[in-house]
């Protein structure tokens, strides 16, 4: 039997063969120019919290900037955020 698979809004299988495509034909330096420019906003920063403190972070962050989508906790397992492997 098949699984279903089930796909965040606005998302297919179509879109996600297309992110796999794109990063799996990355070179390395496009990855890292990529990297760089996501991580390297001075209005941004990234930490590491204990996943314990995460729901609290959370609730802060949204408090600060209430009208922002991308601060809601998802409904996504502890899937990694950064998982792109490089060989």
């Amino acid at each position: 039997m098949r699984r279903q698979r089930h796909f965040p809004r606005g998302w297919d299988e179509e879109r996600v063969q297309r992110v796999l495509k794109h990063y799996e034909t990355q070179a390395d330096e496009e990855a890292v120019a990529e990297d760089e420019d996501a991580f390297g906003r001075p209005s941004h920063t990234t930490m590491k919290v204990p996943v314990a403190l995460v729901p609290e972070v959370r609730k802060l962050l949204a408090k600060h900037r209430p009208t922002s989508k991308r601060l809601q906790p998802t409904r996504a397992s502890s899937s990694p955020t950064k998982g792109r492997a490089r060989g």
